[in-house]
């Protein structure tokens, strides 16, 4: 099976300005993804997809191919990333002449992750039947038991009525978060959907501690604190 990974990274983080090499634990935050999507022998090519020359620079540099420069209209921050996914596969025809077999997106953001967390997605998406796999975390909320939204006369409800009562969040069915360690996508199903939930869709479960997903200075924080009191991933 043919596989390329994608780590795309816009320049333009406006939570965390120059968020993607900022540096976490000694190393810019997007080499802990290239390293680790290089670690997967099964991955045949690792690429960035970004509209920034220094974030270009810094995946080069830890290895990664960075082809082309991403256009600015799809690095916006209103920019569905799905689109620069497909951008990212037209590149890939274009210039090889047909998609690969599978994609698998690794984003920057989470780099707690471990390299057995991208096996078990592709091992997943190897199954078969399937057009996309995402990985999931055990939820903190429950809509069912301790998530509300307001009606109209400023009082709340729960997001989901249970059909009986529910007095613990254990008795809740159990949800779960999604995080963005991995996804695993058939090339034809991203190039002809909109979204992940257009179509069949499996997960691979991570433990929340490999499952942080850096969106503010407290999450850099976080992640350099659990790499640091763990030796293994430094």
């Amino acid at each position: 099976m043919k596989i390329t990974a994608f780590i795309f990274a816009r320049g333009g983080s406006k939570g965390v300005p120059g968020k993607n090499i900022r540096r976490l634990a000694g190393k810019p935050l997007i080499a802990w993804s290239i390293e680790q999507a290089l670690s997967v022998k099964r991955i045949e090519r690792v690429l960035v997809s970004t509209d920034s020359e220094e974030i270009a620079a810094v995946a080069r540099e830890y290895g990664a191919e960075v082809p082309f420069i991403r256009p600015g209209d799809l690095a916006r921050d209103d920019s569905p990333e799905w689109l620069a996914w497909r951008h990212g596969l037209n590149f890939l025809k274009e210039s090889g002449g047909s998609y690969p077999d599978a994609l698998i997106v690794v984003p920057a953001t989470a780099p707690l992750r471990e390299v057995g967390d991208l096996e078990r997605c592709l091992e997943e998406y190897e199954k078969g039947e399937v057009d996309i796999v995402i990985t999931v975390t055990d939820a903190h909320r429950s809509p069912y038991f301790n998530m509300v939204q307001v009606n109209d006369d400023g009082t709340v409800r729960l997001v989901i009525p249970p059909a009986g009562a529910i007095v613990r969040r254990q008795d809740a069915p159990l949800v779960y978060d999604i995080t963005t360690v991995a996804y695993v996508a058939k090339p034809e199903f991203v190039m002809t959907q909109n979204g992940l939930f257009s179509g069949r869709v499996r997960s691979v479960h991570v433990p929340v501690e490999r499952a942080l997903d850096i969106d503010t200075p407290l999450d850099f924080s976080i992640a350099e604190h659990l790499i640091c009191s763990t030796p293994d991933k430094q």
